[in-house]
């Protein structure tokens, strides 16, 4: 009895020291001040590839699979989110709506058929959807080193 009540004490006192050092953060930590306009990113990514830069957008969706990517909303834009290194993960659910600040690189990127089937399959998305993916699509994709979701 004794050991179950230690070992009990143990895990909640890892669970809470996991969560207070979280803080909201996934990847590398970065000031989350000093944000670049994001109208001026978007004025600026043609004529730079690999663009180094820190935004902040609405989340839309995040991988409910592992939480490997996830898709914001910046201004009227849809940015596909993935993460450097596959270093670290987001939350698979119950972030969407939440503010994220990501740091890292933003690039225009043409995505094959077999990613966005990959990333529709990852979605949940049925059989029939995902055979209907026969294009690739070009899409504004972020290489985050770092995420900052706010609320968390």
């Amino acid at each position: 009895m004794k050991k179950f009540f230690l070992a009990s004490i143990l895990v909640v006192l890892f669970n809470k020291s996991y969560s207070q050092n979280n803080e909201g953060f996934f990847g590398e930590k970065f000031s989350i001040t000093e944000l670049e306009e994001y109208v001026s990113v978007r004025e600026n990514i043609y004529d730079k590839s690999d663009y180094n830069v820190k935004i902040e957008g609405e989340i839309l969706s995040s991988c409910p699979m592992k939480g490997c990517w996830m898709k914001i909303r910046a201004e009227k834009d849809t940015i596909l989110v993935r993460f450097k290194d596959y270093g670290f993960f987001v939350p698979k659910a119950g972030i969407e709506g939440d503010k994220a600040i990501i740091n890292g690189k933003i690039s225009i990127e043409t995505l094959s058929v077999e990613l966005l089937r990959h990333y529709a399959e990852d979605a949940g998305k049925s059989k029939d959807e995902i055979e209907k993916i026969i294009k690739p699509e070009v899409s504004l994709t972020f290489l985050a080193d770092g995420v900052f979701i706010e609320n968390l």
